[in-house]
């Protein structure tokens, strides 16, 4: 019996090492399309560097009553807001060594900018701009030339034409040749991303946009339960399944939504004490979910604060599974 077989049989994948998973998975899997594997994403990736200065707006998107309170009450509201719309505390350099494979990343223009510079956003904005933390993905990519990325861009707050053409231009100049075109989804695996040397797949939410672009993929549908308690997750995710999977990559938002009303009535907690607190229940439902083409099969899963359990590991875990 060959020593990879021995190791097989007494190791999960998620025993491989969190940062290069991908290369490490057995040849059973590499020809395997990607939209039927179990990879592990962060929902709102770049929102550990949201800027909790005064000077920096709250985002449009956020209801008019916090808007005005934030006008009026700034050193009151702020830190209520920031302690809510931190969904990732670790860089994105971490999150990739750790595991993830899929990135939410909601863009923006900031509104007191004159520059064309382009932000992350998430309640407020983040003072790492868009090209910058691109530049940091593609120095990780340098350095895991076996790992493949999905980034989904989407949202684009104040984002005008001129802007979403700037923003295709830094994405094809940070990346270049490691972008992959459009493609059957069947035909993508991770055999034709190495030998093709792509490593990035570019979601993007903007139809048009993306129609028009070969090297765009377009927006990869998230189901997002809207609920603050993990059993309340779970049983929409288990209604969700029934009406089967999409037939492409799709997200499962293992993350919880804290609403007004809960925020009002746990004043001193914060969207990470939420995550924490249903870490277990979410992992023990995670961990009996399968991956693949089946009704009911999971792809990408994403979740908040994902380096401070074993998320990622557990996602990865579930492809086991397709090797039996």
């Amino acid at each position: 019996m060959s020593r990879w077989r021995q190791k097989a049989r007494s190791a999960s994948l998620g025993d491989l090492p969190t940062d290069s998973w991908m290369s490490g998975v057995p040849p059973a899997l590499w020809d395997t399309p990607l939209c039927h594997l179990a990879i592990p994403g962060s929902h709102n990736a770049i929102t550990y560097c949201l800027d909790s200065s005064r000077r920096s707006p709250v985002d449009p998107a956020q209801p008019d009553m916090l808007q005005k309170l934030d006008r009026f009450m700034k050193p009151l509201v702020r830190p209520f807001v920031y302690k809510w719309a931190v969904t990732q505390e670790s860089s994105v350099t971490q999150q990739l060594d750790c595991g993830v494979r899929y990135c939410d990343l909601r863009i923006a223009h900031r509104p007191d900018d004159s520059s064309a510079d382009l932000y992350f956003y998430h309640g407020v904005y983040t003072t790492l701009t868009v090209e910058t933390v691109l530049g940091e993905i593609r120095q990780w990519l340098d350095a895991h030339p076996k790992e493949a990325l999905v980034l989904s861009f989407s949202h684009f707050l104040d984002v005008s034409r001129e802007l979403h053409a700037l923003l295709l231009a830094t994405i094809r100049n940070v990346f270049a040749s490691k972008l992959c075109p459009k493609m059957e989804k069947e035909a993508l695996t991770l055999r034709k991303l190495w030998s093709s040397g792509y490593q990035v797949i570019v979601s993007y939410e903007h139809p048009a946009v993306a129609a028009a672009h070969r090297d765009l993929w377009p927006h990869i549908p998230y189901w997002w339960a809207n609920k603050c308690k993990a059993e309340a997750l779970v049983e929409a995710f288990e209604l969700t399944k029934r009406r089967g999977r999409p037939g492409g990559f799709f997200v499962t938002g293992i993350n919880l939504t804290a609403d007004l009303k809960y925020i009002c009535t746990h004043p001193t907690e914060s969207l990470k004490d939420l995550a924490t607190s249903a870490d277990p229940a979410l992992l023990t439902w995670l961990a009996e979910q399968t991956p693949g083409d089946r009704p009911g099969a999971l792809n990408i899963v994403a979740a908040d604060f994902v380096t401070e359990s074993r998320f990622a590991r557990t996602v990865v875990a579930l492809n086991d599974k397709l090797l039996h």
